[in-house]
């Protein structure tokens, strides 16, 4: 599927790999009979009902999702973003990846898809729904993650994005593994993630880190690290 050309293009066979869905402005060069077209991750329109806080969630779920196009045909596609380092991640059945939607740079188009809130994927604290999305907000806005992430499912690959290279930390000990939010890229398999506040809200006011709020990541699987606080 996909293969890397080097630290930060990577190269597809798009026949092969029955289609790509691929952030806008990814694709480098392609050769052979490729057609390209818009695509939309389910989950991403803003249509959701039940009064003004739950549209305003709704735009800020459709604002956390990067326009997408699907590649098909018979060809071969080059994909790079922003000199940003590239990662593969090979997925198996009954595996989950959940990747910041600025984070993913393409996947082969026959993963499941679907955009879910950060406070309640993978069983996380705070719950879905009205609260959840405010807690989201509130959490966002002092860590810099955004309110809801992607998540992808099924057999297939995935590219990830980050700035200054990858860490892959594997989530299965007896103490969780507790990231900086702004650090976090991805989190794949059977992994259960959690914001938890560092510092009291009176402390963490005006502070605009990370560090005021850790990930922790616990269950069975693998999390996926930048070298860098850099927002993408």
């Amino acid at each position: 599927m996909f293969e890397k050309v080097n630290g930060k293009v990577v190269k597809v066979d798009v026949g092969m790999a029955g289609g790509v869905v691929a952030r806008n402005g990814a694709m480098l060069f392609y050769t052979g009979d490729i057609s390209f077209a818009p695509h939309q991750i389910p989950g991403a329109a803003p249509g959701m009902g039940g009064g003004g806080i739950m549209r305003m969630a709704g735009r800020m779920m459709a604002g956390e999702h990067e326009r997408t196009m699907l590649a098909t045909g018979n060809g071969q596609v080059h994909y790079g973003f922003a000199g940003l380092e590239v990662h593969v991640v090979q997925m198996q059945p009954g595996a989950v990846l959940r990747v910041e939607a600025s984070r993913l740079l393409a996947n082969t188009a026959a993963l499941q898809s679907s955009i879910v809130s950060v406070m309640s994927s993978g069983g996380g604290g705070g719950g879905g729904g009205l609260m959840g999305a405010l807690r989201g907000a509130a959490s966002g806005a002092l860590t810099g993650q955004g309110m809801f992430t992607t998540q992808l499912s099924g057999q297939g690959a995935a590219v990830l994005l980050a700035h200054g290279g990858f860490l892959e930390l594997p989530v299965g000990g007896p103490n969780p593994i507790v990231v900086d939010p702004q650090a976090f890229v991805a989190a794949y398999g059977n992994v259960q993630t959690e914001l938890k506040t560092a510092l009291s809200w009176r402390d963490a006011v005006g502070r605009g880190s990370g560090e005021a709020m850790q990930l922790h990541c616990v269950g069975q699987g693998v999390v996926y690290v930048q070298a860098s606080e850099e927002k993408l």
